[in-house]
């Protein structure tokens, strides 16, 4: 029984791991908060370009847990996440957007826990609202943190 269940949890985790999108974040630099001869607890700051409107950068802070765990990728990172998304460039959306889509996730432990980053299209404002938050396979955290996106004059969000 308790196999089942350890299969059945792994192969939701894998199943869940291909789903997500392949994106990648690109670390902008990380400062150290805890010194540890096997490697420094350490808050990074990333950046992902939303892959369906050029031009809107999201840049996250988290937590990054150190030590032996953290330095081979087995440790459980802690669910703050903050998020600022900006305008980098003239905005330009291809495709009509869905009214909310997970837009990046990535993981924050071996397999339970994710970071999600979601875009929910606010329409009465013409507005791209960003929300991060974490989540496990049994539970998840009300830990989140939102930002917004207006968009310029003349620019109206297309909407599935």
């Amino acid at each position: 029984m308790k196999r089942a269940i350890f299969a059945l949890t792994y192969l939701t985790s894998f199943a869940a791991l291909l789903a997500a999108p392949a994106l990648h974040a690109e670390e902008i630099a990380s400062v150290n908060t805890n010194f540890r001869f096997t490697g420094s607890d350490r808050v990074t700051v990333e950046a992902y370009d939303d892959p369906a409107v050029a031009g809107v950068t999201c840049y996250v802070s988290r937590a990054r847990t150190g030590g032996v765990k953290g330095t081979l990728g087995i440790a459980e990172d802690p669910s703050e996440a903050s998020i600022a998304c900006r305008q980098v460039a003239p905005i330009k959306i291809d495709a009509p957007l869905k009214q909310k889509s997970d837009v990046f996730s990535e993981r924050m432990s071996f397999i339970f826990k994710t970071l999600h980053v979601v875009r929910i299209v606010d329409a009465k404002r013409n507005t791209l609202v960003y929300l991060t938050y974490s989540d496990r396979i049994t539970t998840g955290s009300a830990k989140n943190s939102v930002t917004a996106v207006p968009m310029p004059a003349g620019t109206t969000i297309p909407v599935k």
